[in-house]
């Protein structure tokens, strides 16, 4: 029996072609982020923030500092991921929808805050480190998601960072970690690519 989500995995591909007509309208944008939000954080941080560049405008201002790469203009969406450094102060507004629901007694909060705090709060390469997987935690899942909704994605690395950054306002806590387009395909994709052998990358132990 097949497995939809396994399914959606193994057929994923990062797209090249895109078709320039096609839109998403702001609540499958929307969608997309929330789904993306779902991802796993530490401590519950949820220490993100998604620029969604659907204009002309903005694509007219992203482009030049990405590398003027075609999916930014011709895909209906990029986001721009926003990972923020790990600040353990947040913590007991974020977990407090949590003591409000009764899912986590409000006794139990210190215990996630202290810890985080010891983690973070003197280690700045750790709180960087805490916001590249964040955001790339969530990227993951809008990557799959997208694909379950039969539209294709990029993830790129290749933009001026501290251009993006001064750009489209980024704060002095947020790491843009990586661009993401969204949008229909036209032809002319590949297949998702052979990958290495499990028993070259596996080992057990």
């Amino acid at each position: 029996m097949t497995n939809p989500v396994i399914e959606t995995i193994l057929s994923r591909t990062s797209a090249k072609y895109y078709d320039p007509k096609a839109v998403l309208s702001d609540e499958e944008i929307s969608e997309l982020v929330r789904i993306g939000t779902s991802a796993p954080t530490s401590f519950h941080l949820q220490n993100w923030r998604f620029i969604a560049v659907r204009s002309p405008e903005a694509k007219a201002r992203l482009s030049p500092i990405a590398w003027s790469q075609p999916a930014i203009t011709d895909a209906a969406v990029t986001f721009i991921i926003c990972g923020q450094l790990a600040d353990s102060t947040v913590i007991p507004d974020r977990l407090a929808p949590l003591v409000a629901s009764g899912v986590m007694p409000a006794t139990m909060v210190p215990e996630w805050e202290i810890p985080a705090r010891d983690l973070y709060m003197a280690y700045p390469q750790r709180q960087r480190d805490e916001a590249v997987r964040s955001g790339t935690f969530g990227a993951a899942a809008m990557i799959y998601a997208a694909r379950s909704l039969g539209l294709g994605s990029t993830p790129m690395i290749g933009f001026d960072d501290v251009a993006v950054h001064r750009e489209f306002g980024l704060t002095k806590d947020e790491v843009p970690v990586m661009l993401l387009a969204v949008g229909a395909e036209r032809a002319g994709n590949w297949a998702q690519k052979p990958r290495r052998p499990v028993a070259e990358v596996l080992d057990l132990v």
